[in-house]
C-alpha cells in the first residue's frame, strides 16, 4: 500500500516592517488598525451615559465643527509624518495666517463678498509660504525637521504678534464669518471644507505619483533615493502641502471667532499630531491612512468634548490626552515588531 504525505506547507510571507502574525492571514498591525474605531465607539458609549447633553444634535454638530479644524490641519500633518518628518509650527502658522487675513479685512475697501474671497486667498498663500519655508530649511539648509519647525514655531508666532501689536484683530465681514459658522442645508460649511480637504489628500496619496513617492521616502529614504526618487522634492512638497492645510484650517478658525488671534492656537500642533498618531500613522514614516487620521481627530475631539461636559478640569483633560497619545505610539512600536531598547 502506497501512502502519500501531505505537501509541505509553504513558509509564511515575510511581513513588512517586522509585523507580527497572530494567526493565518491576520497580523497584529491589521488588528491595530481597528484601534481608533474601537476607541471611538467606547468613548461615545461612555459619554452617552456619563456626560449630560452629549448625544444632543447641537452638541454633535459642535463636535463636527470642532473636529473639522483639527482634521484639516491633520491631513497635511499626515503627509509630513508619512515622509518620517514632523511639523511643530502648525499652531503658529494658523495664528499668523489668521492675523494677516483679519488685518486685510479690517482695511479692505472692496465689496463684502470680494473682500472675503481675497482674505481666503491671502490665508492660503501665507500658509503655503510658511510650509514652503519649512521645506526649504529642511531640504536646502539641511536642518532637521524637528529643529526647523521648532524655530519657525517661535519666529512665526513673533511675526504674528508684531504685525498685530499683540492685539486680537476683530472682523466685521458677514461673508467671511459664514465660512466658520454657516451651513449648506443641515451641513456646516466647515464639515464640507473638511470633506473636500480629505478628498484632495486622498487623490494625492493614492492617485498621483507623488503619493507613491511619499510612502517610499517614509519607508526607506536611502532606498528611495537609490531608486531615482528626488527625496528633497518630496520633502519640500510634503511640508508645503502641510502649510496649505494649516492655512485652510486658519480660515475656518478665524471666521468662527470673527477675529484674528495672534496669541491663539498655542498647542494646536499637539492636537494635530495626536490626531495623526492616534489614527495609526507611524511616527517612523511610510505607513498610515487618511481614514485613520479622521478617526483619530474624532477620538481627540470626542474625548475633549465629553470631558468638558463632565466638568473635568482642563489639566486632567491634557493628562488623559497625553496618555492616549503615548498608548498609540507604544502600539505602533509593537505592531512594527521592534525590540525594546
Amino acid at each position: 500500500m502506497v501512502t502519500t504525505s501531505a505537501p509541505p506547507r509553504p513558509p509564511e510571507a515575510a511581513q513588512p516592517n517586522g509585523a507580527k502574525r497572530l494567526w493565518d492571514g491576520v497580523s497584529l498591525h491589521q488588528l491595530a488598525q481597528l484601534g481608533p474605531v474601537v476607541a471611538l465607539v467606547l468613548l461615545a458609549a461612555f459619554f452617552a451615559f456619563a456626560a449630560p447633553n452629549f448625544t444632543t444634535g447641537g452638541n454633535l454638530t459642535n463636535v463636527l465643527q470642532q473636529v473639522s479644524i483639527t482634521a484639516i490641519a491633520a491631513v497635511g500633518a499626515t503627509v509630513v509624518i508619512l515622509v518620517a518628518g514632523i511639523d511643530l509650527s502648525v499652531g503658529s502658522v494658523v495664528a499668523l495666517t489668521g492675523s494677516i487675513a483679519a488685518l486685510y479685512l479690517q482695511h479692505a475697501i472692496l465689496s463684502t463678498g470680494a473682500s472675503a474671497a481675497v482674505a481666503v486667498l491671502v490665508s492660503l498663500a501665507v500658509g503655503t509660504a510658511c510650509g514652503f519655508l519649512n521645506g526649504v530649511l529642511i531640504t536646502l539648509c539641511k536642518v532637521p525637521a524637528f529643529i526647523a519647525t521648532l524655530a519657525t514655531l517661535t519666529a512665526l508666532r513673533g511675526i504674528a504678534l508684531l504685525v498685530t501689536n499683540s492685539y486680537p484683530i476683530s472682523i466685521n465681514n458677514t461673508a467671511f464669518t459664514q465660512i466658520g459658522i454657516g451651513k449648506v442645508g443641515p451641513v456646516p460649511i466647515p464639515v464640507l471644507i473638511m470633506a473636500a480637504t480629505f478628498a484632495v489628500g486622498y487623490v494625492i496619496l493614492h492617485r498621483l505619483k507623488i503619493g507613491r513617492r511619499i510612502y517610499a521616502v517614509g519607508g526607506n529614504r536611502e532606498a528611495a533615493r537609490l531608486s531615482g526618487i528626488r527625496v528633497s522634492r518630496v520633502l519640500l512638497f510634503a511640508f508645503t502641502f502641510a502649510g496649505l492645510c494649516a492655512g485652510v484650517a486658519s480660515v475656518i478658525l478665524t471666521a468662527k471667532l470673527s477675529s484674528g488671534q495672534p496669541a491663539g492656537s498655542v498647542g494646536f500642533e499637539l492636537d494635530v499630531i495626536a490626531a495623526v498618531v492616534v489614527g495609526g500613522t507611524s511616527l517612523f514614516g511610510g505607513r498610515g491612512r487618511l481614514a485613520g487620521t479622521f478617526l483619530g481627530a474624532l477620538v481627540i475631539a470626542v474625548l475633549g468634548n465629553g470631558l468638558t461636559l463632565m466638568n473635568v478640569p482642563f489639566y486632567w483633560q491634557q493628562i488623559v490626552t497625553g496618555v492616549v497619545v503615548v498608548a498609540a505610539v507604544v502600539l505602533d512600536r509593537v505592531t512594527r515588531g521592534e525590540p525594546g531598547e
